[in-house]
């Protein structure tokens, strides 16, 4: 695997740790008193990022979460496409090769 698909893979990842989180939100909503989980992300020796799931003392806003999925979302999709270019790139050059 190239650093560029790793790193991709990682964005894939840390934006469904992200959505994970988001969705982990709205179903605590109706619990009382319920607090925040999120995403903490970090950069990644070599490239890439990491998502650890973290407990907060924030409580929930259904409305800062719905942004949240969506921004998650936005991040998934481009790291698709990202993964989706490389793809290609990658076959062109064993095209090129053969």
């Amino acid at each position: 695997m190239t650093v560029d698909l790793s790193t991709t893979l990682s964005g894939i990842s840390a934006a469904n740790e992200r959505l994970r989180a988001s969705a982990s939100n709205i179903a605590s909503l109706s619990v009382a008193n319920a607090t925040r989980v999120q995403a903490n992300l970090g950069t990644v020796n070599g490239g890439g990022v990491s998502a650890d799931l973290v407990q907060t003392k924030q409580p929930i806003n259904e409305t800062n979460e719905v942004v949240e999925q969506q921004a998650a979302s936005y991040d998934y999709v481009a790291n698709l496409k990202m993964l989706k270019t490389e793809v290609r790139a990658q076959g062109a050059i064993l095209d090129i090769h053969a």
